[in-house]
């Protein structure tokens, strides 16, 4: 044998270990059946733990983790696609609106659109609880979205100009966690007025 050429065990090693190309589409596939999975058992309204998910996907629980270390994450990643059109609700609002009614009324919006998807309230309250509010893909659309109604309120002068996007987003679900359920909309409405008033200049 020449001293350059490989040895058998290494031979059959190098044939029983997949591409790495391979490796990254079975990941992406089964990201995307967690995915998938997960949206049918949120719609469903049934209350399952992740490892479930990761069963009923057919995949490890390590697999899961790997993809979505907390419930929080994969909950966003389903919903990352749904929030996008409350960005166009939110121009539409500021088109005919002054900028701090359009803000009471995108963040009443948003209260409906969390209220039809099962867990995201929840998502969003343990996100701000650890600080982690302004990660992931709807809590960065949220913080764009407020960051876009602020800085049109304080160009027209009706919102304090050192609000921080984050904060708002931290706000808004911390006052969807006392009154997020469909019968508060009276107590969610007043508490937002509150919070709008707050943001007005001194």
């Amino acid at each position: 044998m020449s001293p350059f050429q490989p040895s058998t065990p290494l031979l059959i090693a190098k044939a029983m270990t997949p591409p790495r190309s391979t490796l990254r589409a079975d990941a992406q596939r089964n990201r995307a059946h967690l995915i998938a999975t997960a949206a049918e058992v949120f719609a469903s309204g049934q209350a399952i733990s992740l490892d479930a998910i990761a069963k009923r996907a057919g995949v490890g629980n390590a697999t899961l983790y790997r993809h979505f270390p907390t419930r929080e994450d994969l909950v966003e990643e389903v919903y990352r696609d749904q929030i996008r059109p409350l960005r166009d609700d939110a121009r539409a609002l500021l088109a005919t609106e002054e900028p701090a009614e359009a803000l009471h009324a995108w963040m009443l919006r948003f209260a409906e659109w969390a209220g039809e998807r099962r867990g995201i309230c929840e998502a969003l309250v343990a996100m701000s609880a650890t600080g982690r509010f302004g990660t992931g893909p709807v809590c960065d659309e949220v913080q764009q979205i407020l960051g876009m109604v602020l800085e049109a309120g304080a160009e027209a002068g009706e919102l304090r100009r050192d609000i921080d996007p984050v904060d708002i987003g931290g706000i808004l679900a911390g006052v969807l966690s006392v009154a997020g359920a469909p019968d508060q909309r009276a107590q969610l409405e007043r508490m937002l007025t509150v919070v709008v008033d707050g943001l007005r200049p001194r």
